[in-house]
C-alpha cells in the first residue's frame, strides 16, 4: 500500500536523514567526497530544514511504501523562472526516492499528487531543474510531458557546479 502524507516540522529529521541518503546515492560520484559533503551539510540540516516550515509556499510530502518510508518531495508555489514566460509557477524542488523504492512506480504517485497539488493552488505550469547526467530522470519527465527550456549551473560547493537543464510543465 502506498501513502503520501504533508510533512510538517516534525519530519525534519527524517526529511535530514532521505536527503542526505538520496543525494548520496543519486549525485555522490558527481563531484568529490569532500564537495558533497560540503553540500549536504548546507543543505540537509535540520535548521535549514525547520526554517522551510515557516514558508507557507513551501511544500514537502513524505512517501511511503508498505509503511516503510521510501522518499519525500519539495515543491515551492508562485516560484517563477527567467526561462519561462509565465506567472503562478510551481517549482518542483525535490523529489527523491531512497533507491531500494527505485523501480516501484512511487515517482509517478508523488509526482502526480504534487502536480494535482500545484493545480489546486491555481498554478500555470511545473519546473524543475534536473542533472544533464541523469538521463533516467531526463526521460522520466520528457515522458511526464516536460520540455527542456533552458540551463542551469547547479552549486554543490565553492569549486564544484553540475550543469542542468530548466524543463517546463505547462497545465493545458
Amino acid at each position: 500500500m502506498v501513502e503520501i502524507i504533508q510533512a510538517n516540522a516534525t519530519h525534519t529529521e527524517l526529511i535530514v536523514a532521505i536527503g542526505t541518503q538520496a543525494f548520496r546515492e543519486s549525485h555522490g560520484h558527481s563531484a568529490s567526497k569532500e564537495d558533497i559533503d560540503d553540500y549536504i551539510s548546507k543543505t540537509y540540516n535540520t535548521d535549514k530544514i525547520l526554517k522551510e516550515f515557516d514558508h507557507r509556499n513551501v511544500h514537502y510530502h513524505l512517501i511511503y511504501s508498505d509503511g516503510s518510508i521510501a522518499g519525500f518531495s519539495k515543491i515551492e508555489l508562485h516560484t517563477e523562472n527567467e526561462n519561462i514566460n509565465a506567472s503562478a509557477l510551481t517549482k518542483l524542488d525535490r523529489i527523491y526516492l531512497l533507491e531500494a523504492f527505485h523501480g516501484k512506480k512511487l515517482g509517478v504517485q508523488l509526482f502526480q499528487y504534487n502536480i494535482e497539488l500545484s493545480k489546486k493552488q491555481n498554478q500555470n505550469g511545473i519546473w524543475l531543474a534536473v542533472w544533464t547526467e541523469n538521463q533516467k530522470a531526463v526521460t522520466f519527465y520528457k515522458k511526464m510531458g516536460f520540455k527542456i527550456v533552458g540551463a542551469f549551473d547547479f552549486k554543490i560547493s565553492e569549486t564544484h557546479k553540475n550543469p542542468n537543464h530548466i524543463m517546463y510543465l505547462e497545465y493545458k
